[in-house]
């Protein structure tokens, strides 16, 4: 919410805000007014198939898209099912039966059997590459915090890569991926960490900015005046 409110200051802009229950019907009617999707973190196994079927719609109709870290999870999910034909693809906390795990525990985490404070956690480095979007947004390498206990597997990557799935940042042995984009979209754009708990009201979290200007229909960026305008995110 702190981090739209920078997004509305620099922007000039107005953001009405609609929270969606995932776990009720009809999701894509909900959808049908909204100008951009943000999907954020969370647990278990509540709601998911309607954030995936969100997700799948956004993507399918080109509307922006921000994911962060569970929401970047769902997206691997949404993307493998759909595009890449694996059907039923989950992430292993959602569905311990999937035939594909496209989303697991980090090595890690696999015997902590304590949940408490076993998260891979804090701030860590997100090493960029070039020619993406988010190379554009970040520069080579930018540092995020963290609260996460599963990741895509990478098993999957070359699998999700090769049809179109781009992972635009990842750690610097390029083992985890933390950054995905499409880069046929508008934004579609998903963080493996929390970029809201970085962001500022004098210095926006870029992810967040560039999500809130594509969500307006008419934003330039190479305008030299800010846009006011309202739209439902």
């Amino acid at each position: 919410m702190e981090a739209l409110r920078h997004c509305e200051a620099n922007l000039r802009c107005k953001i009405d805000l609609e929270w969606i229950e995932t776990s009720e019907d009809n999701i894509i009617d909900k959808l049908k007014s909204v100008d951009g999707v943000i999907v954020p973190g969370g647990f278990g196994s509540r709601g998911v198939e309607g954030k995936i079927e969100a997700i799948k719609y956004v993507r399918e109709n080109d509307i922006p898209f921000l994911g962060l870290c569970f929401g970047m999870q769902l997206a691997v999910v949404e993307f493998s099912r759909n595009i890449c034909g694996l059907e039923n693809a989950n992430s292993s906390e959602v569905d311990p039966d999937s035939k594909y795990f496209v989303v697991d525990l980090l090595p890690e985490q696999r015997k902590i059997i304590e949940k408490s404070g076993t998260m891979r956690l804090g701030g860590q480095d997100v090493y960029i590459k070039e020619n993406t979007k988010a190379y554009r947004l970040f520069g080579e390498n930018i540092r995020r915090r963290f609260r996460h206990r599963y990741e895509v597997n990478p098993e999957y990557v070359e699998l999700l890569t090769k049809n179109g799935l781009s992972f635009s940042g990842t750690t610097k042995t390029g083992d985890i991926m933390q950054v995905l984009e499409l880069k046929d979209k508008k934004f579609f754009m998903a963080g493996q960490f929390h970029p809201e708990l970085t962001s500022s009201l004098n210095k926006p979290d870029e992810m967040f900015l560039e999500f809130v200007k594509s969500c307006l229909t008419d934003y330039s960026s190479d305008s030299d005046q800010s846009p006011s305008h309202t739209y439902s995110s």
